[in-house]
């Protein structure tokens, strides 16, 4: 009888069914479109995958040339984390600035946007949103990927962002079951552990799974943590008192679970990546995705193998396995139902109501032209909050210091952010310089700023000095969880009392005369800061929705990495174009 299971085709062609690998390149290589010909349920895009929305579209074409079916995946947040926009960050705010707005209808246009550009180019599953309630301001991995840290809010922006992308004809992707807010451990590297009781987990971290599966989200990921109420034993995506009896019999899920990225630590320490294949999918998990960090067909293989001998052995019933590949092929079937032939899903033509109809994904590898995301846009400029001074519109070109963290594993190294370009853009004269940890700290020794051999790295004081003509803006990001970057805060502001503080992750600790919260540093919460601070008022439309208006300044490109000083543009392009009214000014708080 072993020997029967084994040689089945019907289990190798199951098993590649729940598989969700990576890969390296622009077109999909030789392995991926034999592996999807004969099975492989998805493959995932990440930045690595993506150039320009023609070639997004030919690799999908590609992959659905092989089998129509083939789910084509991406983790694509919008905000900080985005895939299709890594080469000058997204044109759409993420989850924090939507919730500081708190219009949930804004929430599902942006969403329903985004969802637009992926159907367009042929991604059928996004993962996202992140359904996360961050009541822990010292989560290094959530923040503002999170909607809030109050979880009716999060739950109805949750639901808002799932409905506008499954309009679209993009399923959505509910994310870390049971939620991985309430912790200050990253899972990428570690195990996080939520020690809430159950009635705080119900009252907290389900609500917005809740309102995720009562708006239809079609799958839910795992996050790779442990919850000692429910399973004091198994990470969530080991445990079937998680994924069964919570997620299936107690919340009524019926649509696929699909894991993290199975190759992190938190996970793989203990069991190693086809130990945690195996036990997932024993669990209750129906897709494992994979390729982050091993996106080739030796791990796809090797995994692959793992689950057929655990069926033979048992350790992985195959009744259980087919459960998986059937959801699996009832989620393709879904986005089959839900693609139209032209691309773009329901809608249409890639307009957003209301919206100026030409939002389109530009190259994540050149600067954003003049209009990107009409909607995404005007959202950013709604979640600005404003500490009220009498400093702003600045009078002058600014030298602008980015106090630059570490980078977060989840967004990507390469995705740029800041305020220096977009500021130099709309003042011109503005120069910016990046300060990393390394740079203020004396005992690290000399080094070098990036990209320029044998030049000494700017100091704060340097940098003081150097803005004693210029209005002086300090850029952070989670000042809060960064001591050095306060104590350099601290020190700039007693030397310049007249800087402005731009925050452009949670903004936990205020400070300053003037300070700007953006919620998130996307190109969008980029631009509408820097409008703010040169004064570039844009008209309001009091229905609450953006239209199109007249032309504004240009739309500018990323901030170059590292502490070089990097001169601003000569002048005004008088060829760019503003195509969003702002539905609401920032919201301006009084001193204090």
């Amino acid at each position: 009888m072993s020997r029967m299971v084994d040689s089945s085709p019907s289990v190798r062609r199951m098993a590649a069914t729940v598989l969700q690998p990576g890969f390296v390149g622009t077109s999909p290589p030789d392995w991926v479109r034999r592996w999807v010909a004969d099975g492989l349920g998805a493959v995932v895009l990440f930045a690595r995958n993506v150039r320009d929305p023609e070639q997004v579209a030919a690799l999908t074409a590609a992959l659905r040339a092989e089998r129509p079916d083939v789910l084509v995946a991406i983790d694509e947040e919008a905000g900080d984390v985005t895939r299709i926009e890594s080469g000058h960050g997204s044109s759409r705010p993420g989850n924090l600035a939507l919730g500081a707005v708190d219009d949930p209808e804004l929430t599902r246009r942006v969403a329903h946007d985004l969802g637009l550009e992926l159907a367009g180019v042929g991604v059928t599953v996004n993962y996202a949103p992140v359904a996360d309630v961050n009541s822990n301001p010292d989560n290094p991995v959530i923040g503002v990927r999170a909607f809030g840290d109050d979880p009716h809010l999060v739950a109805r922006h949750t639901a808002a962002w799932i409905r506008g992308l499954q309009d679209a004809g993009v399923a959505a992707c509910a994310k870390h079951f049971p939620g991985h807010g309430d912790t200050n451990v990253d899972s990428h590297a570690a195990v996080p552990r939520i020690d809430a009781d159950r009635i705080r987990l119900d009252a907290v971290e389900l609500t917005p799974f809740r309102a995720a599966i009562a708006a239809g989200t079609r799958t839910i990921m795992t996050g790779h943590l442990l919850v000692p109420a429910i399973d004091p034993a198994n990470l969530a995506t080991l445990s079937r008192a998680v994924l069964v009896d919570l997620l299936r019999d107690r919340l009524g899920f019926t649509g696929a679970v699909i894991t993290d990225g199975i190759e992190m630590r938190a996970v793989t320490r203990r069991f190693g990546l086809a130990g945690a294949t195996v036990r997932a999918l024993a669990a209750g998990v129906d897709a494992v995705c994979v390729g982050g960090e091993h996106a080739d067909e030796e791990t796809v293989r090797r995994l692959t193998d793992a689950i057929v001998d655990a069926v033979v052995t048992g350790q992985l019933p195959a009744q259980r396995l087919a459960e998986a590949a059937e959801r699996i092929r009832q989620l393709a079937d879904w986005s089959v139902r839900h693609r139209r032939p032209d691309g773009n899903g329901p809608g249409g033509n890639g307009s957003v109501p209301g919206g100026n109809g030409s939002d389109t994904l530009a190259s994540a590898a050149a600067p954003p032209g003049p209009v990107r995301s009409a909607v995404g846009l005007a959202a950013a400029r709604r979640a600005l909050r404003i500490r009220a001074g009498t400093r702003l519109p600045l009078t002058r070109p600014a030298y602008v210091v980015e106090f630059a963290p570490a980078h977060n594993i989840a967004i990507g190294a390469e995705t740029p952010w800041g305020i220096g370009q977009a500021l130099a853009t709309l003042r011109p004269g503005t120069l910016t310089v990046r300060l990393t940890e390394r740079d203020l700290d004396a005992s690290a020794g000399p080094s070098t700023a990036a990209g320029v051999p044998g030049r000494p790295v700017e100091s704060l004081d340097t940098a003081l000095l150097a803005a004693r003509h210029h209005a002086l803006v300090l850029v952070v990001r989670d000042l809060h969880r960064h001591r050095w970057m306060s104590v350099a805060v601290d020190r700039a502001l007693a030397a310049r009392p007249d800087a402005v503080v731009v925050e452009m992750g949670v903004p936990v600790r205020i400070t300053g005369d003037v300070h700007l919260s953006t919620y998130g540093a996307s190109w969008a919460n980029s631009r509408a800061a820097a409008e703010r601070l040169a004064g570039w008022q844009t008209p309001v439309a009091r229905t609450g929705t953006p239209g199109p208006t007249g032309p504004g300044p240009t739309v500018p490109g990323p901030t170059v990495p590292g502490p070089t000083v990097l001169p601003g543009p000569t002048g005004p392009d008088p060829t760019a174009d503003r195509s969003a009214a702002d539905p609401q000014d920032p919201v301006v708080v009084a001193g204090g």
